[in-house]
């Protein structure tokens, strides 16, 4: 693996082709994904500023033949149209991500979220590159639903709050790809991910069972916002990457959007008893109000539970790694 600061390709770099090009990969899901590829036989690109990823996330690759690193943002990196270009297909998974990040840097996370995704679209239009966009299930929302359908109405919370911005703008960056597909042919595939978890997964950013996971090891009080009776289903990450690498390689799912997470259901109080319980730990529960943790006034969603059929339907595959398993094998790694 090579990095590159500067983010300078030479000339003769710039024209690969058969790549694959993945914006993030050295993210949490980005790192697991460009394994995969790896594995897979690809030749790979990465491009990430490093703002929320890490080269440590790729340290079980490090000096793969078929690995090239560019540590810059998409849009400043000056070969990007190239690279795009040139590559089979495009994973734009650069994003700024959690909820903390989210809150404490808006103006951040729009611009990142929004013009990046711009940059990989009009790149890959002239040669209609394949591009699979992550998105989020953020953008349904103050639905009240009790599972979430891709073809649902969206129901966004008001703009003074914080929380919202962030859904917006994966929500813009959905319209923009869509747009691109109507009006310049793009084959592009939209994933809307829900709580994805595993190795590698900090809690830098507010991000929950990586920061259960580090105070029951500790022993510290596991510190669950608001009253802890609202529910996620947690995808494990090699369940996120195998449903993205098949998204990304079938035709009927180009320009749809599909939900990319597990249907097992939990409270989040109960997500921190069971990593207390498996973890052997003596730590307690801790409940925090949402106006402490985050800001006055802050909105979360009650459930957020997916419906996989459309991508069951499509690919032939849905998430199924059991919780336990998922919390055990997270552990295990070190999270």
């Amino acid at each position: 693996m090579t990095t590159n600061p500067a983010s300078r390709i030479p000339h003769h770099e710039s024209r690969i082709t058969h790549h694959v090009l993945v914006t993030g990969g050295a993210g949490f899901i980005g790192s697991h994904l460009v394994e995969r590829l790896l594995a897979d036989g690809k030749s790979v690109v990465v491009v990430d500023d490093l703002s929320t990823g890490s080269l440590e996330n790729l340290r079980a690759v490090s000096g793969h033949p078929r690995l090239r690193v560019i540590q810059s943002k998409v849009s400043g990196c000056p070969g990007v149209a190239h690279l795009v270009a040139e590559a089979e297909t495009v994973y734009h998974l650069a994003a700024a991500v959690g909820v903390d990040l989210v809150v404490r840097s808006p103006i951040h996370v729009l611009q990142t979220n929004l013009h990046e995704t711009e940059v990989v679209l009009e790149a890959a239009a002239p040669r209609g590159v394949p591009v699979l966009l992550a998105s989020t299930s953020e953008v349904y929302g103050k639905s009240r639903k009790e599972a979430f359908d891709e073809e649902d109405d969206l129901l966004i919370g008001p703009p003074h709050q914080a929380r919202w911005s962030y859904a917006c703008s994966k929500l813009m960056d959905e319209f923009l790809a869509l747009a691109y597909a109507k009006e310049r042919a793009l084959p592009v595939v939209i994933a809307r991910f829900f709580n994805t978890v595993g190795p590698r997964q900090t809690g830098r950013y507010g991000m929950v069972l990586p920061r259960f996971i580090a105070a029951a090891r500790s022993g510290q009080p596991l510190k669950v916002y608001g009253d802890g009776r609202q529910t996620r289903c947690f995808c494990y990450v090699g369940d996120t990457v195998e449903a993205l690498v098949r998204l990304a390689n079938c035709p009927a799912a180009r320009g749809q959007v599909f939900n990319i997470g597990s249907t097992e259901e939990i409270s989040i109080r109960g997500l921190a008893a069971k990593v207390i319980e498996i973890l052997g730990s003596t730590s307690s529960v801790e409940l925090v109000p949402y106006s402490q943790a985050y800001e006055p006034g802050f909105d979360d969603m009650r459930r957020r539970k997916p419906l996989v059929d459309k991508l069951e339907a499509t690919v032939g595959f849905r998430p199924n790694t059991p919780l336990k398993t998922i919390i055990e094998r997270t552990a295990a790694a070190g999270a």
